[in-house]
């Protein structure tokens, strides 16, 4: 086998991996998870819920009327507007706080401790929740067990709030993809559920900790707190009860500055995964390795079209290696199906996949974006009047 070959087999396994490691972690997982129980709580551990807003404030009544609907008693309600026009804003509950920095933050981490550092009482956990978000009743309640087992550290399931167009639908179908690798995999074969930068919970101690020190702009604070969390040796839990409902990308502009924002935060912390890898290896730490794994891989949008640059190549020069493409691409595309199985995803979400070809192209976009991808925007805008391209009617709230 000559030299020129060695790489380039090396660079296709490097690649390839990708493809089939989600499926090799769901068979493991078969022969690790244990039959689940019931767990009961009468826990009433007092909340801090965090939501913060940047310069658009339309959904903020929405998210705390949702959060006042919820079956829980303790906690209080911080609502950061920063850099909003709070002058139509009118919250009549004692539950709720109102603050507005005097100066832009233009960062989650310091919306979270302007609020942290105004709290009327010493709150055991906290919990953040987007402006675009509504949460289920039961929400807290969901959360209890997980610290209560010792925990402190939790990533609920952000459910789609909305499926009204195909954009919307293809970005719901890859969170599902996500939820069932990143999270409930990942954690039931003994590692960490990732973090999702919303519908996520800890003790306040922890949070402060983690982040009390930390200066960061832009995207990705949950990227570098999943890493400060496992790098102190705890594990992060998933809660597949704890619900919040998400607002999805409906409008191809939106779209593309939103995932522009999230591939400049995958380069700019994708070392965080060899750091976190090489930590578990040195350590004989199962839980920071295998995360730190799944942390170096990349954008789903780059892996196929990585893996389809490879499967042309080597159906032109190694028809062989080009099978062994195609059964990768295989098994990854039967792990999407698997997801939606387990997660019962709207039929919609089925039938928007004839789209994923449009979708993979607005991100490419955004690829050749993401260099300047704080400067175009620093929050997802979104839009409460957006004309349908499919009709669905959505049981979510």
């Amino acid at each position: 086998m000559t030299l020129s070959k060695s790489i380039w087999i090396l660079v296709e396994i490097i690649i390839g991996y990708h493809l089939i490691l989600p499926m090799i972690l769901y068979i493991l997982r078969a022969f690790t998870v244990q039959k689940k129980k019931t767990v009961q709580t009468t826990s009433t551990a007092d909340y801090a819920i965090i939501v913060t807003a940047y310069e658009q404030t339309d959904l903020l009544p929405s998210v705390v009327e949702s959060i006042l609907k919820l079956n829980y008693q303790n906690y209080l309600i911080y609502v950061v507007a920063d850099k909003c026009d709070i002058s139509k804003l009118a919250f009549n509950d004692p539950k709720v706080i109102l603050l507005r920095p005097e100066t832009t933050l233009s960062s989650n981490i310091k919306s979270h401790f302007y609020a942290i550092e105004r709290f009327i009482r010493q709150h055991e956990r906290v919990t953040i929740i987007d402006s675009d978000n509504l949460v289920h009743p039961e929400y807290l309640n969901m959360l209890n067990p997980f610290f209560d087992k010792g925990y402190h550290a939790v990533q609920g399931v952000r459910e789609a709030k909305n499926l009204n167009t195909y954009y919307a639908c293809l970005d719901a179908a890859r969170d599902i993809y996500y939820r069932l690798i990143d999270n409930k995999v990942l954690f039931e074969i003994g590692s960490s559920a990732t973090l999702s930068g919303s519908g996520m919970a800890f003790t306040t101690s922890l949070y402060k900790e983690c982040l009390g020190s930390v200066n960061i702009g832009g995207a990705g604070f949950d990227k570098v707190l999943q890493f400060e969390i496992l790098e102190r040796n705890y594990r992060i839990a998933f809660a597949e009860q704890a619900i919040v409902y998400d607002e999805k990308t409906s409008r191809p502009d939106q779209l593309v500055k939103q995932r522009a924002r999230w591939i400049n935060t995958w380069f700019k912390y994708f070392d965080l995964g060899f750091r976190m890898t090489a930590m578990g290896i040195f350590k004989f730490n199962w839980n920071q390795f295998i995360f730190g794994v799944i942390l170096m891989r990349p954008p789903l949008f780059i892996l196929l079209i990585l893996s389809f640059i490879c499967f042309a190549i080597d159906l032109a020069l190694f028809p062989y290696m080009a099978f062994i493409w195609l059964l990768a691409l295989t098994i990854f595309t039967a792990m999407f199906f698997i997801a939606f199985s387990y997660f019962k995803a709207d039929a919609i979400i089925y039938r928007s996949l004839i789209n994923a070809p449009k979708f993979i192209f607005y991100q490419l976009a955004a690829l050749l974006k993401s260099k300047n991808a704080n400067q175009l925007s620093v929050a997802t805008k979104h839009f409460s009047n957006t004309d349908p391209i499919v009709e669905h009617n959505s049981n979510n709230p």
